[in-house]
Formats: C-alpha cells, structure tokens, sequence
C-alpha cells in the first residue's frame, strides 16, 4: 500500500505535536504514512526553548525561555507524555511558595486567597484584602445584584466585562495584571468569549458570577479553588531540565530523519500528483500549516494561483485575509540569577503581577528558582521580569542593556534588588530573550473570526492549519487541538 505523503510546515509545539499524534495514530491503526516536517529556523520547539547556562564563578542554571510548566487539565498534554514514556520524569513545583503577589505600590500583596481570575471563591479574603478599598469591596459584593448582559450580545473586552460586573477597582487593581500575565494583552482589547468562556458562560446561566460561585460551592466543583492557590499548582507539572525536554522527546518520536531544520517553506502549488512545496519542489498528498498566522496566510495566497475551482480559491482567499487580520504582540524576559542577599524582601512565592494602574514596565516576575528544584543552587535565585506586550511595546525599541537597566531598578523598588552595585556585578548571570510578534491577540470578535477561518479551511482539499492564533493558549490546550486533528486526518485517509 503506497504511503500517504504528508508535510507539516512548522516546528514548534502545535506542528510538533501533530506529527506525533499522526504518526502514534498510523501505527496503532495500521494507516501507511510518510511525514516530513519544515522547520525554518536551526532547532524545533518554537517559543519553547531551554538553555543550560554557567554564570559567573561557574555557577550553573537551568533557563527557560517561555513557559516552564504545562497543566495536567486538559489531561492532553500528560496524557501524551506516558506515551512518549517521559512521564516518570516530571516533577512537580515545590510545596513553599506556591501563589502569586500583586505589586502596590513598594510592596507585593498576597492575591486573595481562592481568587480565581476574576471569581471570590472565599468571600473573607476579599473583605479584608489592602487591594481594595471599602468602596471597591462594597462594589465587589453588589456583583449579584448587576443584571446580566443583554443576550444578543455576543462577545465583550474582558475589561468591560469586569467593570461592569465586578467594578473598575477590582479590574484595575486585581484581575487586569492577572490576565495581562496570561495573554500579554490589553484587557479592554482581548475577548471574553474567546479566552474566559467558562466565566461568560456563567453569566449566561447563573445570572451572576457569585451565584455561579455559590452553585460550585455546593456541588464541590470549587473544592480545589477553595482549598488554596497552592493547590491549583498541584495540576501543573515540568521536566527537570526544563521544557525543551518535551520537544526533545517529541522530535525524536516523530523521528529526526523526518525533521527538516533550517528549511522554510516559501511557495505552494497544488499539481496533478499532489501538493507542491517550494523552494525543494517535494510533492504531498496533504498539507498541515503549523507556522505563525502570517506565514500561513502567505503560503496560502500562493497556492491560490495554482487553484482552478473558484470555491477554493475564494476559501483560500478568506482564510488568509482572517490570518493576516490577526494582531501579535512582542514581548521580552529579563533573567537575572542573583545571590539570593541581594534581594532584601524576598516574596514567599513563585512570583508577581504587576496592575497597569502601577505605570511600571514589568508585567510580572517569577521566581523559576522557587518554583522547581535543581534550577540554581539554593543561595542564588532566578529571576524572570516580563516587559513589552500590548501595553508597552514602546520599550522593546530599547537596546538589551537599557532594559536589564529599567528592569534591575523596579526590581529594586518591587523586592529590594541590591541597587549598590550595577546590576551586572550584583547578577551572576543576566540575559534578556526577545519575543517578538510571538504572542496572538485574541481580540473582541476573534471567536467569529476563527469560525470563519474553520470554515475556509475545511473547503480546502488536502489542507489544514495548526496553529494557536485562533485558539489554545498554553501546552495542553495546543496539544489536545493536535490530538483531535491528526484523528480526524487519520480518519479520512481510511
């Protein structure tokens, strides 16, 4: 039986993860596949990458340069990884730390116990909460008492969505810079139905987020929120040296003779034996783009040239218009590992947020050291400071030295960063990683534009798109997408 040619352009974890649900799915079901994965840069991975690194006085760190652990809800992810037979090593974050501050001022504040992004699962820590005000606490509570939104609507920012529900100090001052260090992204800007349904919903059903609240409650939906911000993390879960681990082990069970590096894909162009790849002119039976929205927007412009049915074509058309239509934003991390004398109020967690209303460049901290064992040795403490996004983008402009400089000094005033020495001798090692247009935007109205591109794309023969900028943020969600678009590949080459 001759091999159906199959060729992923793209791969970081959504084309990675793909490859490898098709090739476990081929196996188990007896489906003859040949998979060749184009990857335009020298490594595989995409904005997951890990590093190794020996600072000065050969103390050694582990780093990671985007996420440094992924959710075991959807179970997609773990799942996948005792597959792969990589789940005996995952540890899990350390039982101190666990939770998160918000900056005020020259202090961090404990976000309120059993806060969940935008609900009050423990009514008592939001009273007694400093983030507040008596008048914001007292708006907080009327929450049950604010009529639901008009039912045609169908889609609203996360701020106005906030505001109007649970006021403009509790949007400010709580929920914004927690959302902002999700999404990178502008809460009057990013969408409710696209990245917080489970909430929209609530509205919808419940009338309110406090009776949805009081419902949960009683049904034991909330028991883990209830309990502490500690043991959400227990649903979390890393590799030890770090999470290029998991790309590494993905790579080699699609196989690296299978993995094309440094190879981008510039043309495409549907001919009587199949789709044609430029610039090699390799020719696949089916095509999967797992590159950034722009680059598959292009790829799909080209090979409308070489598309005779006016339906495609017009699909082809509208997929690439609703791609290119979709805004990124930049961002970059400032790692600074420092004795850990050199910090004089070290926060009792894993890290920070930074509200909007602060006018800081910081958009949040981690303490990557606290989080995981084995990341530094225990009398030096990583630090990983966010800037840029869709409030700031303004500072990337900067050169990498003016930013560890702005860095190191809130730094200073956030914790008390030893500011007596510059930061570079304080820091036994200090890097900056650029993210740049890495980061999709899923704006209001981005659920109908990902419907439209869904729809585009299945009237297109042979082709489909993997990618998160119309949906699945974070790796368990990308990898779940992957899961159940190489079953559906799978099944219809039987």
């Amino acid at each position: 039986m001759i091999p159906t040619r199959i060729a992923i352009v793209g791969g970081g974890l959504s084309g990675l993860a793909t490859g490898v649900h098709l090739r476990l799915l081929a196996d188990s079901e007896g489906v003859p596949l040949e998979i060749t994965l184009f990857e335009s840069s020298g490594r595989t991975g995409g904005v997951i990458q890990s590093e190794h690194l020996v600072g000065r006085g050969g103390t050694e760190f582990v780093i990671d340069h985007g996420a440094d652990m992924f959710a075991t809800e959807p179970p997609a992810a773990i799942d996948l990884c005792q597959r792969l037979d990589v789940a005996a090593q995952l540890i899990r974050p350390q039982l101190e730390g666990r939770g998160a501050m918000i900056a005020c001022g020259r202090r961090l504040v404990p976000i309120p116990d059993g806060f969940v992004l935008m609900r009050a699962t423990k009514l008592m820590s939001m009273l007694t909460t400093p983030l507040l005000s008596p008048g914001g606490k007292l708006r907080l509570l009327a929450e049950r008492f604010v009529a639901p939104r008009d039912p045609s609507l169908e889609d609203e920012s996360v701020g106005s969505f906030v505001a109007r529900r649970l006021g403009r100090e509790c949007l400010d001052n709580i929920v914004a810079p927690l959302v902002a260090g999700i999404y990178t992204a502008d809460v009057d800007r990013l969408s409710m139905a696209a990245t917080m349904k489970p909430l929209w919903d609530m509205e919808t059903r419940d009338g309110s987020l406090a009776r949805a609240t009081l419902r949960r409650k009683r049904s034991g939906d909330d028991a883990t929120e209830r309990n502490s911000s500690g043991a959400r993390y227990e649903r979390f879960r890393a590799f030890p040296g770090g999470m290029i681990e998991l790309t590494h082990a993905l790579a080699a069970r699609l196989g690296h003779e299978n993995i094309r590096l440094n190879s981008p894909v510039d043309s495409l162009e549907n001919t009587a034996n199949g789709i044609q790849v430029g610039p090699t002119g390799e020719l696949f039976d089916h095509l999967i783009l797992a590159s950034p929205a722009p680059v598959s927007a292009n790829l799909l412009s080209s090979l409308m040239a070489s598309t005779a049915d006016p339906l495609q074509s017009n699909a082809l058309d509208t997929a690439a218009t609703q791609l290119r239509s979709i805004r990124y934003a930049s961002t970059a991390i400032v790692v600074l590992a420092v004795p850990r004398e050199a910090i004089a109020r070290m926060p009792q967690t894993f890290g920070f947020v930074v509200p909007p209303s602060e006018q800081r460049e910081i958009l949040a901290g981690s303490f990557a050291s606290e989080k995981f064992s084995g990341r530094a040795p225990r009398d030096h403490v990583i630090v990983r400071a966010f800037v840029g996004g869709a409030l700031h983008p303004e500072i990337l402009q900067k050169q990498d030295d003016e930013i560890v400089e702005i860095v190191a000094q809130e730094l200073g005033e956030i914790i008390g960063l030893d500011q007596s020495r510059g930061v570079h001798e304080v820091a036994a090692l200090v890097k900056v990683i650029r993210w740049n247009h890495a980061m999709p935007q899923y704006e209001v109205g981005h659920l109908k534009k990902a419907t439209e591109i869904e729809s585009a794309i299945s009237q297109i023969t042979n082709v489909d798109l993997a990618t998160n900028a119309y949906g699945g943020v974070g790796i368990a969600p990308v990898i779940a997408a992957a899961q159940a678009r190489a079953r559906r590949i799978i099944e219809s080459l039987k």
